[in-house]
């Protein structure tokens, strides 16, 4: 082992760099990895098929699956700001996550650690062969996390830190550097607290600490490629982009500190009658180098189409009569659903169902 000492100056370089929490784990298998299986074959990942491929699954069963000549993982941890109250304004917003306010972390979090694997090799005097991830690899991240001390894994399957709460994002380092490791986080704070679970509007959140991706708004609204079931709509409110439900009523996030601006201050989300009237250029424009593009605009403008039928307002009518027009069948087909939807207190209705080639 190297010297304790090198292990921080490695965290202290990177609080420097802007990571709050930082803790080292073996390349162990991961503890959970059973749960994972489990959550798979009963059909919990929806159409997020990447996950159960053989590939996938051998190298998260074993992480020197990925890197034969891992010695030790960094876990690091980067904050980002918890949810505000919607600024008011004429017509209802939509609700874009936290995270995604600002820069996508994807293109922000690689350049630090880059940055902090010169500094690791500018101090064991050598190259340091290596493979990092944020929320990008093969890997149970909140498994290390948890084995590398940063927090514990909550009921609503988020990384809970005492000190930091939840709002922050995961990356991780393998290194063929045998770094001691931090004694993993052993104590379940949630107790006997059940808000996550009661406050969950589609009651996605299973009893084993994982969530059924196919009812949570966050995948209905990013992963999700293709319509989003009916019987689901009504529960999604104005949602347009990810979900933060169960952690703004975790007790544990009156803890969080403050976020790291480059992750945004404020919900970026227009009023929904102009969201759903957007260009394919306007999109771009507005949410180049966000994670929000990751929705694309058939996605955004069919979440922004659902967030408007949810209000019950009348006045969207107009907007959403235009959406019917849209050149994607997946637009016109929940624009169709909105209009039914306000309309229903009247009794008028619309075909439910769009064709490809259909006319209002």
């Amino acid at each position: 082992m190297f010297p304790k000492d090198l292990k921080e100056r490695i965290k202290e370089k990177s609080y420097q760099l802007g990571f709050v929490l930082a803790g080292v784990t073996t390349p162990d298998p991961p503890l959970h990895y059973s749960t994972f299986e489990r959550w798979l074959a009963q059909g919990h990942h929806g159409t997020m098929g990447y996950l159960a491929t053989e590939r996938s699954r051998l190298r998260r069963a074993d992480p020197h699956e990925i890197m034969p000549e891992c010695q030790s993982i960094l876990v690091l941890a980067t904050p980002y700001n918890a949810p505000l109250p919607l600024r008011e304004g004429p017509g209802v917003r939509g609700q874009i996550a936290s995270y995604a306010w600002g820069a996508d972390y994807h293109e922000v979090l690689p350049a630090r650690m880059e940055e902090l694997l010169r500094f690791i090799e500018e101090q064991v005097g050598h190259s340091v062969k290596n493979r990092w991830y944020t929320d990008t690899g093969p890997i149970l991240e909140r498994d290390l996390a948890q084995r590398a001390g940063i927090g514990w894994i909550g009921k609503n399957t988020c990384l809970i830190h005492p000190k930091h709460g939840s709002y922050f994002l995961l990356s991780e380092i393998l290194l063929d550097l045998p770094l001691s490791p931090d004694p993993p986080f052993a104590t379940d704070h949630c107790g006997t607290c059940t808000r996550c679970i009661e406050a969950c509007p589609t009651d996605c959140i299973l009893p084993d600490r994982t969530i059924d991706a196919t009812r949570c708004i966050s995948y209905l609204t990013i992963e999700l490629k293709d319509e989003i079931p009916v019987e689901i709509r009504d529960k999604i409110g104005n949602w347009v982009f990810g979900c933060d439900i169960c952690q703004m009523v975790c007790p544990w996030n009156r803890f969080a500190g403050e976020g790291d601006p480059v992750f945004g201050q404020d919900n970026p989300a227009q009023p929904l009658h102009e969201e759903v009237s957007m260009s394919s250029q306007q999109f771009q424009q507005r949410f180049k180098g966000t994670p929000v593009k990751r929705a694309k605009r058939r996605g955004y403008l069919r979440n922004t189409a659902v967030g408007l039928g949810n209000t019950g307002d009348r006045h969207a009518l107009p907007v959403l009569q235009k959406a019917l027009h849209d050149e994607e069948p997946l637009v016109r087909e929940h624009a169709r659903w909105a209009i039914n939807k306000i309309n229903q207190r009247e009794g008028v209705t619309l075909q439910t169902r769009t064709e490809n080639n259909d006319e209002p």
